[in-house]
């Protein structure tokens, strides 16, 4: 329709509907916001003007403005084309160039919009409060594409809600408050290609007090004990913080519910006034008295009404819960076993497969859905977390879950869960220890139990019960993007590293998880995650995480399926399975996804191996089932899946299960089973006494004392690699030179899974980089990140390269990434090893490709991902601690290599798995002649069982062939050099000696 046909039909209109026309007469005039005539620039932040996101390279829109002839204001107007696969919009944002808009005197905004009748949603979102546009509140709506050619949209500022999943800032104060408006976004659908036009965005109508007031309630719930009275806090707030221009009532009464009045409480009704000039925050209080009788009862509900006059009211009815109380699953005296039998017997189907069901915060907003579908656990995925992103916010955002819980039949309380993989690194200001790649590198049991001490210790303070760690994952390939979370590619080493699950959980059998510093671990994931092939992805544009490994079930149990025997030993308390395929040879199945194995979750792990945890599936996990999701439900629960992390289609899972239970395609006993597990966590966790967020440890996130553990773990994971003429350690009165794209950058040396789950480069956390930690040693140091100040006059250069953050298969070799370091970091290393004498350290998830610089370089350290304490790094660096480090992967002289492991048939890397130099130890004389006493001691005191002993000589005899093999490396030298490393983890220490030996006389 053209313009003018537009302007016609809008006359018709006019003459047919005086009153309409008569109402908005009394309006002001609209205030035009954008007529995309060219007056709003196409810009990005900081600059005003128009600008497109979205989750990946091909996720924003395409925009333009566009001359049509049917543009319902001026010539022109705002058109674009769009094919999301997460997301993706655009934003008109007024933060830079001119103060914010007040906008509080208009009713709603409005807009123009050529329908494509495709029935699907579009998110209108305003930017509110705050410093600026990027440190505001965002509040949002949406309206439905189910029209054809253009429309005027009327969106009231009342239909706009506060975002709970994602606020860039937010916290501020929860309030529309309008007086500053930074702009607004549009975010578009999902799933498929399409087209949209807008016009003519503009402020209409008068904003009434019911806009500009809010009524609101200290909670949604309020538990109160049997007999006791609950007081129910009513809030009026302004905008602006303005006194009331008119009066606000609030008549209030008790009504409906599972309480009966009379019997549990006494009813109340009444009136609340907050005159004209009342100042805004002004409370009253409504008391409900509860009434005390003998029975035992579950919990019961009491809503209270509220009917508001003059603003607007609170999103929900408040409801006082009268607490369960007399129940033998409440006496906290009674055996574990004896209260989960019992509160089991009293559960429905539907509370039953409430505890089954794992929901991600984002999803379930403000926690109503917490209570409508009985939800037993909910977890933020990486970079999901509340805002301000502090420990006090984490504990009030889990605390108003709990409360939640609170309102349900049994008032079973959630289990919140999060990936803490290298301490509570979800979290801005926590200590973020190396990843576990860094920690194999230790070989030091102990301190990797203290490092999950402290991981437990700053999670478990933020009200988090639940860490999905450690990975148990064995590395096969370095080209897989996870290599990180492993502990190294020797199953025995993965075993010896084991001891994080006691630092995370305390005691084997569950004695100290109800502890205000301890938390349930997860074994992940099983099984056989490390051993994909590469190119067997069946995830997108992924390599090989999320692959299938192929092998023999002797092979499987050797190298993946061990270091779960070892974690259930050790009383793990959840399993994860993989997203990975297991082709188990001979077996006739082919691939088959790892949660729908029934043989290994059922068979082997419960049933073989004897664990009484229960089993959490990965996010979406049981979606990547071949079939419809019916069959993706109930074949991941029968085979063995206890809880399903179903983050956003939690209601489908919930619906689906109780669906399948009822058609008897899922039993009620492998239900019961999988409630029956879960409800043991939670009370071994003391959540049923302790519901809510134990803060009294929050001081020690971040301290000086886990700091400390941290900082020994990076010292001893830095694994040294060369070092020709005793360059290193550096001395202080040294002059350097300090150079590479990681010297600097706290979110490259902490990698993927810090803030958010991919990581990112920058000052994303309070931490100290290596550069810093070398400037409290070097009184003469210089730093050029690109190598581009003059090189001369200097004793030592240190190049600090490698990659940059990345996270599961995100990271594979071939999506994107590769094992060469960049260009620039090339560069940097060419430049100041051809001026000086060098040193390169090298800060990475897995080994890089060094190849023919390495005759260049003097020294060269794996730094690995060292996380927040840069000063570890220095401290080896000058000599305060040994390097120490041993390598927990194999260094590939090239990716033609890969897979290489210790224990091929083939095997000449550039340097062996095992491999690291030491400093300021002397190294023991007398070649052959001292390996070969070193092997009588070794056997006699394998003989006596005296393991720290025959450790202790295993390492000396380490380093007489170290010493002898550093200046040239052979297959001859590398391969028994490295199965020693695997000899020494299983005890057998002669026959480490024996390796060392031959390696010795290959060398």
């Amino acid at each position: 329709m053209r313009r003018t046909a537009l302007l016609v039909s809008a006359a018709l209109l006019t003459s047919l509907l005086p009153m309409a026309v008569a109402r908005a007469a009394d309006d002001p005039p609209p205030i035009p916001v954008d007529r995309f005539e060219g007056e709003v620039p196409f810009a990005s932040p900081p600059e005003n003007g128009l600008f497109t996101w979205g989750s990946d390279n091909d996720d924003p829109p395409a925009l333009q403005l566009t001359a049509r002839p049917d543009a319902p204001e001026g010539d022109k107007v705002l058109a674009g084309t769009y094919d999301i696969s997460g997301y993706g919009g655009f934003t008109h944002d007024f933060a830079f160039a001119e103060p914010a808009h007040d906008w509080s005197a208009r009713k709603g905004v409005r807009f123009w919009w050529d329908g494509q009748n495709n029935g699907r949603k579009v998110a209108f979102e305003l930017k509110d409060g705050g410093a600026d546009g990027e440190a505001s509140e965002l509040w949002t709506t949406s309206f439905t594409d189910d029209f054809t050619g253009w429309k005027r949209i009327e969106i009231p500022f009342t239909d706009f809600a506060y975002r709970t999943d994602y606020q860039p800032v937010g916290g501020i104060d929860h309030v529309l408050g309008l007086t500053e408006t930074w702009g607004y976004a549009v975010t578009l659908p999902v799933g498929a290609p399409g087209r949209f036009a807008m016009d003519g965005v503009e402020l209409y109508g008068r904003a009434d007090q019911s806009l500009r007031a809010t009524v609101t309630t200290d909670s949604v719930v309020h538990p109160v004990g049997e007999g006791r009275t609950a007081s129910v806090e009513v809030t009026v707030a302004t905008t602006g913080s303005a006194p009331l221009d008119e009066p606000v009532t609030v008549a209030y009464e008790t009504a409906g519910g599972t309480a009966d009045p009379g019997k549990d409480y006494t009813p109340v009704s009444g009136t609340l006034t907050f005159p004209a000039g009342t100042a805004s925050g002004a409370t009253r209080t409504i008391q409900v008295p509860t009434l005390k009788d003998k029975a035992a009862e579950s919990a019961e509900t009491i809503p209270l009404k509220l009917t508001v006059t003059g603003a607007k009211a609170p999103a929900e009815t408040p409801q006082v819960v009268i607490d369960a109380h007399g129940l033998p699953y409440l006496n906290s005296r009674l055996p574990v076993h004896r209260r989960v039998a019992d509160l089991l017997s009293r559960m429905s189907l539907a509370e039953k497969a409430g505890q089954m069901t794992q929901a991600e915060r984002g999803a379930v907003g403000a926690g109503a859905d917490v209570t409508a579908h009985d939800l037993g656990s909910l977890l933020s995925g990486g970079g999901s977390t509340p805002t301000p992103n502090t420990p006090e916010a984490w504990a009030k955002m889990i605390d108003s879950f709990q409360l939640r819980a609170r309102a349900t039949r049994f008032q079973i309380p959630l289990m919140y869960g999060v990936d803490a993989v290298h301490g509570h690194n979800n979290l801005v200001g926590a200590t973020v220890l190396p990843h576990n790649i860094g920690l194999g590198a230790t070989r030091d049991p102990r301190l990797v139990q203290k490092t999950g001490a402290v991981t437990a210790a700053e999670v478990r303070a933020t009200g988090v019960p639940w860490d999905f760690a450690p990975c148990l994952c064995v590395t096969r390939d370095e080209r897989w993007g996870r290599s990180y979370e492993s502990f190294g590619e020797d199953p025995a080493l993965v075993e010896s590293m084991e001891t994080i699950i006691q630092g995370l959980q305390g005691a084997g059998n569950g004695k100290d998880l109800d502890r205000s510093d301890k938390v349930l671990a997860t074994a992940k994931h099983f099984v056989g995650d490390g051993g994909t092939a590469y190119g067997s992805s069946t995830t997108g544009t992924y390599t090989i995480d999320q692959g299938v490994t192929t092998v023999t079930r002797q092979q499987l149990e050797a190298v993946h399926l061990s270091p779960y025997q070892e974690a259930v030993k050790r009383g793990v308390g959840t399993v994860m399975p993989s997203y990975s395929s297991l082709d188990l040879i001979g077996d006739g199945r082919g691939p088959v996804k790892m949660h729908a194995r029934a043989d290994m979750i059922n068979g082997v792990l419960k049933d073989g191996l004897g664990f009484d945890g229960f089993v959490v599936s990965d996010w979406n996990g049981i979606d990547q089932i071949p079939g419809d999701y019916a069959s993706d439900v109930r074949t991941s629960v029968n085979a063995g899946v206890d809880m399903v992390m179903a983050p956003y289609a939690y209601q489908d899972f919930h619906n689906t299960l109780i669906a399948e239970v009822r058609a008897g395609r899922v039993s009620e006993r492998r239900v019961d089973d999988a409630v029956s597990r879960i409800l043991t966590q939670k009370f071994r966790l003391g959540l049923f006494e302790k519901p809510y967020a134990d803060t009294s440890g929050a001081s020690r996130i971040g301290s000086a004392g886990h700091r400390a553990v941290a900082r020994e773990a990076v010292a001893e994971s830095q694994v040294l690699l060369k070092n020709s003429g005793g360059l290193l350690p550096l001395k202080k009165s040294q002059k350097v030179y300090v150079a590479g794209s990681d010297a600097d950058d706290i979110g490259n040396q902490s990698g993927g899974w810090t803030v958010t789950w991919q990581g990112s480069s920058g000052d994303i956390t309070p931490g100290t980089t290596v550069l810093e930690a070398m400037r409290e040693n070097s009184p003469a140091l210089t730093y050029s990140k690109d190598a581009s100040a003059p090189l001369s006059g200097y004793d030592v250069g240190v190049v600090v390269v490698g990659e940059t953050p990345y996270a599961e298969g995100v990271g594979d070799v071939g999506n994107g990434h590769d094992l060469e370091l960049s260009a620039a970091d090339r560069a940097a290393v060419d430049k100041v090893c051809a001026a000086m004498k060098c040193v390169v350290l090298i800060v990475s998830g897995r080994p890089q490709l060094v190849g023919d610089r390495l005759g260049a370089v003097d020294a060269l350290v794996a730094s690995w991902l060292p996380g927040t304490e840069g000063d570890g790094v220095a401290d080896v660096l000058y000599g305060r601690r040994p390097f120490t480090g041993q390598l927990p992967v194999t260094w590939p002289r090239s990716e033609a290599q890969l897979p290489i492991n210790v224990g091929d048939p083939t095997y000449d890397p550039q340097f062996p798995y095992g491999w690291g130099l030491t400093t300021l130890t002397e190294v023991p004389r007398g070649g052959e002649t001292t390996l070969q006493a070193l092997g009588v001691a070794a056997r006699a005191a394998e003989r006596a069982g005296a393991d720290g002993t025959g450790r202790a000589l295993v390492t000396r005899a380490r380093l007489i062939v170290q010493q002898k093999a550093a200046q040239r490396m052979t297959a001859a030298i590398a391969g028994p050099f490295a199965d020693a490393d695997h000899l020494l983890l299983t005890g057998r220490y002669a026959e480490a000696v024996a390796k060392l030996t031959q390696a010795y006389r290959a060398a």
